[in-house]
């Protein structure tokens, strides 16, 4: 199921706030990582329904996959 663009680009905007709080980034910094990572292509294709999932479940999993590109 393909979501709303316009309801997604404000899911976006509210799960990179929340990843940039739980990272300590810049709004800037944490845009750049969002649009460049697996989480966000997996969002954009609708796969499993994953723009379902909560902006915080969101945010925690773009945080692990930062951390893994950190180490």
């Amino acid at each position: 199921m393909m979501a709303n663009p316009i309801l997604l680009q404000k899911k976006y905007a509210r799960v990179i706030a929340l990843f940039a709080e739980k990272c300590d980034l810049t709004l800037d910094a944490a845009l750049d990582f969002f649009y460049r990572s697996k989480e966000y292509q997996l969002l954009r294709e609708g796969v499993s329904d994953l723009h379902c999932m909560s902006d915080d479940y969101l945010a925690e999993d773009l945080k692990e996959e930062y951390q893994g590109y950190s180490e």
